[in-house]
């Protein structure tokens, strides 16, 4: 199963990649030199395939718990100043998508989308501190019906040139359902309250709608 959003470069791939092998096959006469460009027209289709695919993935759904809202590796854990729309200190949880993972954002808790913003900005590599302030990127804040706000942020890598968000404010959101999409390399940031336990560590490969990044406490709790 490949993404919507890929449907049109994956044709536009597969008819180059196509035009290159008859080309190819009819007017290169050394045999190891047609190959060559074959497969490695072949092999760029492959990776144009990889990186648009989207895996069915089955949720259990949980009021309790935050779960990843992409694939990839945790790059950060910290508390520090969330200064577009909190405005106060939070917890930040970064995942740090590479070109081989998939690019799909899930939502990663449910409720209603309050705010949904897209800011224009640079590509500096997507590890790079100030990326999650000056890169291209969408910030999403959830409504939970039991924990307050949740906020995830879509940033663009270095090789990203768009990104795809599906929030709306006033939308109501489930756990797990495709949220967007992010082309060519990128990271996800999510800020949590304070009191809000993680569950992951520094460099863990997680899944996205698997995998509980933390877990959220209600007034109960306390």
């Amino acid at each position: 199963m490949f993404h919507k959003e890929g449907q049109k470069i994956i044709l536009i791939t597969f008819l180059i990649v196509a035009s290159i092998s008859l080309l190819a096959h009819f007017f290169i006469d050394i045999t190891w030199a047609r190959l060559a460009i074959q497969i490695f027209a072949l092999f760029i289709l492959v990776m144009i395939l990889q990186f648009f695919r989207n895996p069915k993935r089955k949720v259990i759904k949980n009021f309790d718990e935050i779960l990843a809202p992409v694939d990839g590796k945790v790059v950060v854990i910290e508390e520090v100043e969330e200064t577009e729309y909190f405005k106060d200190r939070r917890k930040q949880v970064s995942i740090f998508m590479s070109p081989i993972n998939v690019h799909v954002t899930r939502y990663p808790v449910s409720g209603v989308v309050k705010y949904s913003k897209y800011h224009p900005g640079k590509y500096l590599v997507a590890w790079h501190p100030k990326a999650s302030t000056e890169n291209e990127r969408t910030t999403v804040v959830i409504k939970t019906p039991k924990f307050g706000d949740i906020l995830y942020r879509q940033i663009a890598g270095a090789m990203a040139k768009r990104i795809v968000n599906y929030a709306i404010e006033g939308d109501s959101v489930r756990q797990g359902e495709d949220g967007g999409f992010i082309k060519f390399g990128s990271r996800v940031d999510l800020f949590l309250p304070l009191d809000c336990p993680i569950t992951v560590k520094l460099n863990q490969k997680v899944t996205g709608a698997k995998t509980c990044i933390a877990i959220l406490k209600s007034q109960d709790d306390e």
